[in-house]
């Protein structure tokens, strides 16, 4: 998995947490601690500490009725909107909108990212320009409780009860489609409304159906 190849490391302040790792799933268990130790590093001039551990950049708008707990990162221009919740361990990036009533938990959100409206994101990674439409899910637990696995061409024990995904920059998400535990989504992916998906998706695909996914090349 050549993770350099899905998210573009120059769209979040994140950037440095990625060293020294082999697969990105890795910062997911310490990002409480990596959190804390890159906000606590930031500019006071540039970033504001509103709470314990919580640190907001410059013109960020907070709705006054969403929940941010900490640690938490809002860079720069990012706005929290109503209902919206910031369920702890969180990095979102400039320009990112977290619309209402969607939550995040346990993730980096890259730049200008688009959650739109009644989303759930858990122990994730979201790349630059990721939009997911209204009631668009990214499942971070299976049923069984057991280790989620990245079935690709090469199978991979994430040794992680909760990991959900890996989406790829510029990726849309349709309405009310689910990401399955473990998928990892290349860029440039247009996911249809609706749809389930699993496994590893190559870069610049159409997903139509759980079983009908072409290049956008083909159309």
């Amino acid at each position: 998995m050549k993770y350099r190849s899905i998210i573009n490391l120059n769209k979040t302040i994140a950037k440095e947490i990625f060293t020294n790792i082999e697969y990105p799933f890795e910062i997911l268990p310490n990002l409480r601690e990596l959190i804390i130790e890159l906000g606590s590093s930031l500019n006071e001039e540039d970033y504001l500490e509103v709470g314990e551990n919580i640190w907001v950049g410059k013109d960020v708008y907070i709705d006054k009725e969403s929940r941010i707990e900490g640690p938490a990162i809002i860079d720069d221009g990012a706005i929290i909107r109503k209902g919206a919740y910031i369920r702890e361990n969180v990095i979102i990036g400039k320009n990112t909108i977290i619309g209402n009533c969607s939550e995040v938990k346990n993730s980096i959100i890259f730049d200008s990212c688009q959650i739109s409206h009644f989303n759930y994101v858990g122990d994730s990674i979201l790349g630059y320009k990721v939009h997911m439409g209204a009631g668009a899910i990214i499942s971070n637990l299976k049923n069984d409780r057991s280790n989620v696995i990245i079935r690709g061409e090469k199978i991979i024990d994430t040794n992680l009860r909760k990991f959900g995904s890996i989406v790829g920059d510029n990726t849309e998400i349709g309405c009310n489609s689910v990401v399955y535990p473990g998928t990892i989504i290349y860029p440039r992916v247009s996911i249809y409304p609706l749809v389930r998906v699993r496994g590893v998706i190559e870069e610049d695909s159409i997903v139509k159906d759980e079983n009908d996914i072409i290049k956008k090349e083909d159309i």
